[in-house]
């Protein structure tokens, strides 16, 4: 299905129709460019976090469309303003989380990670071929969701990029502007908490 950005011309006539305040040209411009504008915002945040981003984004969308010049693409210049309104939040999360670079973890955690700080004994899922089983999984996936929206912002953002996202720890500590050292402490605490979280429930059946 064509769509008005789908050539350089049908976008040239989307940007002008919103710089008029057409509202159908907005409408259809969230619509189409909203998943990907999401998927760069996940990047950075949890899935709340990262759709709160998208929707600011649009509201600041309706004043800086005037500013737009084209030298790069509509869709361009939105995953840009996601990536620094996605950086900005991260910074300043970083002062509500600088108390946590004193606390160590829990006797009994800490030799389950390697010098490098991964897992050096991940915990032992069991996976049977059964419906009940099945249902424990998805158990389980909600109750890790839970806690890791439960989690700072920091901590979680941490842990998300160097262990979901698997980016190289240069890469983390530039993205959330901290120091190798604080990103180990941070990553080590969500671990604990996540750690934690998944034996008590396979201990349990509990959240």
């Amino acid at each position: 299905m064509a769509t008005l950005s789908d050539t350089p011309q049908k976008e040239a006539g989307l940007v002008d129709a919103l710089k008029a305040g057409d509202q159908q040209a907005f409408r259809i411009a969230v619509r189409e460019y909203s998943p990907d504008m999401l998927a760069v915002a996940r990047y950075y945040l949890d899935h709340s976090s990262a759709e709160d981003v998208v929707q600011d984004t649009w509201v600041n969308v309706v004043d800086a469309i005037q500013k737009f010049e084209g030298r790069s693409g509509l869709k361009t210049w939105l995953h840009r303003i996601v990536a620094n309104r996605c950086k900005n939040r991260l910074r300043t999360a970083n002062r509500e989380v600088s108390s946590e670079f004193g606390e160590v973890l829990e006797p009994g955690i800490a030799d389950r990670f390697e010098s490098g700080g991964r897992w050096a004994t991940p915990p032992k899922l069991r996976f049977e071929e059964h419906a009940e089983s099945l249902m424990e999984n998805d158990a389980l996936s909600e109750c890790l969701d839970k806690h890791l929206s439960s989690l700072p912002e920091k901590q979680r953002s941490a842990v998300m990029l160097y262990e979901a996202h698997q980016h190289n720890a240069d890469d983390v500590c530039n993205i959330l502007d901290i120091n190798a050292s604080n990103l180990r402490v941070l990553v080590h605490r969500a671990r604990q908490k996540i750690y934690l979280m998944v034996e008590r429930f396979q201990e349990t059946g509990e959240c």
